[in-house]
């Protein structure tokens, strides 16, 4: 029996040097990939906006975290989750069937999907969802989340299954992109005939966005290539992506198969006010639920016009006794760490204890380098909830602050942004103003948030003398005025370029994808110029999805243009390059560009007043696909150029 080599002694001051050395690498690497998009937030609030960001210190902390998660959880990745994925691949196939396979695959697609933080983004898509527009799409957000999630789930876990089986049975991956892409483009049109399914569009494809993230795209990515290793049935280096891609495409599916099994019981789109009127009462309570959450509906996500009909057979009753939503102070601290802490524990701890027990009680094997191993778990689990807190405390924040003012860039007209109800008013409050034109205005001195006293206009038809009752609309005027809307336009479309591409820089999913892509194909394909090439997609898909919120441009219109174009171009690819571009577009929308993503939605959809905020990262997951394969053109043509002789010369010499 060989003896074990002896442990190498390193002094404590050596050790802390090294340990020193590696952990500021590892920082400054960090710190790059985020400071762009950190810098672009803060430019533009700043110089275009106008404005400076509030809660500065819970901003710096929050950033700091974001940069030390990373670093935690990309080192995590590398020495626990990806290396026990790819040795239980590795033994997979030589003590199990193919059924075990896919089964195991059904339960870690699941798992994994579950775990992803991006998931619980998905619902503030939804915040501006009203059940008289898209009674269905209400529906599957307010009252059927967990079906929602179920049905999401459901899809990630049949795709990793059957593409467990593709790198069992050595398939590539173009058959599975002609067969999926048409099914999906045909059911989405199916979808958009129907006046309630169309609104579940842009929900579904952002599903399948949202599902690869931080913690599907490692483990799913070590298991194909262990499992593609060790059947041989495919010896490219790069036989192991594709899963990705799947993992992206099954929950659209599932997503709109939910629908329309609810379509039948949903409700057909009608008018605010016929939605609020007592004819109709009864249908809305069902939809909705209770009385309550009928108020609350009228008051957060309604008109005038509907408030007024909502409360018209109510004489007592007015908005004023139901605020409907109350002041949100800036975040707690620690209560943000313990909550995303524990969200950590789960997203780690029951993937790391599945693929455990599949290793130990089944392969009968045990984690190789133990030491480094648990090291590993715990900087993931460290990483996980350092990275979450700090999207929650800082970057989330951030994007929202620059996000929900965007429209005032491209606005024309004053927008109403609240309403105020003094009671008792005073009337000898009221002053008069003479313009130069002769009209004659009334006005009055209210506070603004310093404590300054400001002029505002007086409207006498809000005013009830009996009651001694004045109702006040705050409006937020145009940010540049109406000369500049075309100008203003452009500004919003070249923030969301650069907030796509930014944020796709920091995204850990997919550096650990062109990690393993540089070290698959041996420095052919390098990591900087993958990373850039989906960046580019992310910020060219962007512009496209925030350009269908702008001009309420139907979904299916923006579906079928690229994902035809890109099944032309996955044609004329090789195989390789096909697998790497398309899990590519399922890596692009993880925990930090969903955040920012759905904020900048938020603002625009709730700005313009339209049914939702869903489509962006459905664009964000199209185009870099298009990128990358343009990229692996661009590759190809140049190796052939440089494996041609040299003018002049030979083929033999």
């Amino acid at each position: 029996m060989p003896s074990r080599p002896a442990k190498i002694h390193i002094p404590l001051r050596s050790a802390l040097r090294m340990l020193g050395g590696y952990f500021r690498v590892r920082f400054l690497e960090q710190v790059r990939s985020i400071s762009f998009i950190l810098l672009y937030l803060l430019g533009f609030q700043m110089l275009v906006l106008g404005s400076t960001p509030a809660n500065a210190l819970q901003l710096t902390v929050g950033i700091g975290m974001v940069v030390m998660g990373l670093m935690f959880f990309l080192e995590g990745l590398i020495l626990g989750l990806m290396p026990l994925g790819e040795q239980v691949g590795v033994q997979l196939p030589q003590k199990a069937g193919v059924m075990a396979i896919a089964l195991f695959g059904l339960l870690l697609g699941v798992g994994a999907t579950f775990a992803e933080p991006a998931i619980a983004s998905l619902r503030a898509a939804g915040l501006s969802v009203t059940p008289w527009e898209a009674p269905l799409l209400y529906w599957m957000l307010e009252r059927a989340p967990d079906q929602l999630v179920m049905a999401i789930g459901g899809g990630v876990g049949v795709a990793v299954a059957f593409g467990m089986l593709r790198f069992y049975l050595g398939l590539p991956i173009k058959p599975f992109v002609y067969v999926l892409i048409p099914l999906m483009l045909a059911v989405s049109v199916f979808c958009a005939l129907d006046e309630n399914l169309v609104s579940i569009l842009g929900l579904a494809w952002d599903a399948g966005a949202v599902t690869t993230g931080a913690v599907t795209v490692p483990l799913v990515l070590a298991l194909g290539i262990g499992i593609s290793r060790a059947t041989g049935k495919q010896d490219r280096a790069t036989a192991g992506f594709g899963v990705v891609m799947l993992a992206s495409s099954f929950p659209v599916l599932s997503v709109m198969g939910l629908g329309i099994l609810l379509n039948h019981q949903a409700p057909r789109p009608v008018d605010e006010t016929v939605f609020f009127s007592p004819a109709y009462r009864e249908t809305a309570l069902r939809w909705v639920g209770s009385e309550t959450q009928l108020r609350d509906l009228a008051v957060q996500r309604g008109s005038e016009a509907g408030r007024s009909v909502l409360f018209a057979d109510r004489p007592g009753e007015d908005i004023a006794q139901h605020p409907g939503s109350s002041s949100v102070g800036r975040l707690s601290l620690m209560s943000v760490v313990r909550a995303e802490s524990g969200h950590a524990v789960r997203s780690v701890v029951p993937l790391t204890f599945l693929l455990l027990l599949v290793l130990m009680l089944w392969l009968r094997d045990h984690p190789r380098h133990g030491d480094e191993f648990a090291l590993g778990i715990f900087f993931a689990w460290l990483g996980m909830g350092l990275l979450t807190s700090g999207i929650r405390l800082g970057l989330a924040p951030l994007g929202d602050e620059v996000g929900r003012p965007l429209p005032r860039v491209f606005r024309s007209v004053a927008r109403e942004e609240g309403r105020l109800t003094f009671q008792p008013f005073d009337p000898s409050l009221v002053f008069s103003s003479l313009g130069v034109d002769g009209d004659v205005a009334q006005f009055f001195y209210l506070q603004d948030s310093d404590g300054q006293p400001r002029p505002a206009r007086f409207d006498a038809e809000r005013f009830d003398p009996v009651a001694l009752r004045y109702e006040h609309i705050l409006k937020r005027p145009p940010l540049f005025g109406p000369e500049l809307t075309l100008a203003g336009i452009g500004l919003v479309l070249l923030f969301a370029f650069g907030l796509g591409y930014g944020s796709t820089l920091a995204e850990p999913a997919l550096r650990a994808l062109g990690r393993t892509v540089e070290e698959l194909t041996v420095g052919t394909i390098r990591r900087v110029g993958v990373v850039r090439a989906v960046s580019l997609g992310v910020g060219i898909g962007l512009v496209i999805g925030v350009s269908r919120i702008l001009y309420d441009i139907p979904m299916i219109w923006l579906l079928i243009p690229p994902y035809a174009f890109l099944i032309l171009l996955t044609f004329w690819s090789d195989e390789d390059f096909a697998a790497i571009a398309w899990d590519c577009g399922g890596v692009t929308t993880g925990s930090i560009t969903v955040p920012l993503v759905l904020a900048m939605g938020l603002g625009i959809g709730g700005e313009l007043e339209v049914v939702d905020g869903f489509g962006i990262l459905a664009m964000a997951s199209a185009y870099p696909i298009i990128s990358v394969l343009l990229y692996g053109f661009v590759k190809q043509k140049r190796q052939a150029r440089s494996l041609q002789p040299a003018e002049g010369e030979s083929e033999h010499e």
